[in-house]
């Protein structure tokens, strides 16, 4: 498959990777990381059945460019320890430090997630031995049955992608007790990882990295620290992507950054505008940020000033993934047109989403039926964009 350039006088869709899992496939996710013995095989039936629905109705709503909806892991970093060697025990890793100061919400948040069942992203392992990249048969499976799954949509998308972690979020979400160095960790998750970037291409699909470290970390791990300290971390990570994926065709990766996906204040989140210039860097050929929500949207303006390298496009986020809003469709259409106003070609942008709908197993805010509405406004408000401004 290969990207359709928006020639035909359309803004495509897609979104940020994530889409609801079926309410057994959660159970099934929390028992297994909880460390109970499920049965492998209802698990792979269970996979098998939500990535099938998952397409069908990306399809069904119009989505150009899907995904799998991340129905073969249990959270979009987390499953990388089913996949390489080197990770045992858990820690408790920390939440946004912006929670401190609302203590009152963040009890009620507390409160919320005591009782749910789902996967959590803050007790993650930590890596107590040697990385390596041992399970090639288990990207594999998902990819194949990703490719099979999509046959049976042979004229619904332009293209399709799939996820990957960067080595930024698994080296901070899942602590170093093995390596001398952060940087000797770093180099080995990058050289991990590296397998499945590789792997997506090869199977004819886009790339997408999630990289929510270079913004998130900003207000968990480098709260306390100068904003240079941080700077050089994302230079760091930005600098092993795209080792990562030298050789490998730029116009088929793309990187996708935001601040976390939950809910908060978020007002400690670091300004789009100190790290945008080191997240160009990237050797990629789109990027995806979120600005539908409340507290980014206004920083689409910065694309004025910053502009993307040739060839490159930028996927909007144009649909907030927090909140049960189902936003109206001259919403998306307004904030699409403002955002090729700012980059300064409505065929260099596509239309997504902030972030995914349910990156760790069962803690997706919203429902699907609120999921699917907001993913069918989206096509919808990029139609009229497309009408305007095309």
């Amino acid at each position: 498959m290969k990207l359709s350039k928006n020639t035909k006088k359309k803004i495509h869709t897609t979104h940020a990777g994530s889409l609801p899992r079926s309410k057994p496939l959660v159970e099934l996710y929390t028992q297994k990381t909880s460390g109970k013995t499920i049965d492998s095989r209802l698990l792979d039936a269970e996979i098998d059945t939500a990535t099938s629905w998952v397409v069908s109705r990306q399809a069904e709503v119009g989505i150009d460019i899907p995904s799998n909806g991340e129905q073969s892991r249990e959270a979009f970093f987390l499953y990388v320890q089913n996949r390489m060697t080197g990770f045992g025990k858990t820690w408790a890793r920390p939440v946004g430090s912006e929670l401190a100061n609302y203590p009152e919400f963040k009890s009620v948040r507390e409160e919320s997630l005591a009782g749910k069942t789902a996967v959590s992203n803050f007790a993650p392992p930590m890596a107590v031995g040697a990385i390596d990249y041992a399970d090639l048969n288990a990207n594999e499976d998902e990819i194949n049955l990703f490719l099979k799954t999509l046959k049976s949509h042979p004229t619904s998308f332009k293209d399709a992608f799939i996820t990957a972690p960067s080595p930024g979020i698994i080296v901070r979400a899942m602590k170093n007790e093995f390596y001398p160095t952060e940087d000797d960790y770093l180099s080995a998750v990058a050289n991990a990882i590296a397998n499945e970037y590789k792997s997506a291409i090869e199977a004819g699909l886009i790339l997408q990295i999630d990289a929510p470290d270079l913004a998130l970390e900003r207000h968990i791990s480098f709260y306390d620290k100068p904003l240079p300290e941080f700077l050089k971390f994302v230079d760091k990570v930005v600098d092993l992507i795209n080792q990562s994926i030298a050789g490998l065709p730029r116009d088929r990766i793309r990187l996708h950054v935001c601040y976390g996906n939950y809910e908060s204040p978020h007002d400690q989140d670091v300004p789009l505008e100190q790290i945008l210039p080191h997240l160009l860097e990237a050797n990629v050929g789109g990027f995806l940020f979120p600005f539908a929500n409340p507290r980014h949207q206004h920083e689409i303006k910065l694309f004025k000033k910053h502009k993307l390298k040739h060839g490159q496009y930028l996927i909007i986020g144009a649909v907030d993934t927090l909140t049960a809003f189902v936003e109206h469709p001259e919403v998306v259409a307004d904030r699409l047109e403002l955002a090729s106003e700012c980059v300064g070609d409505p065929t260099r942008i596509m239309a997504g989403t902030d972030c995914g709908f349910d990156t760790s197993a069962g803690m997706g805010r919203l429902t699907s039926d609120i999921v699917w509405a907001k993913l069918r406004s989206l096509v919808d408000g990029a139609k009229l964009a497309s009408s305007r401004l095309l």
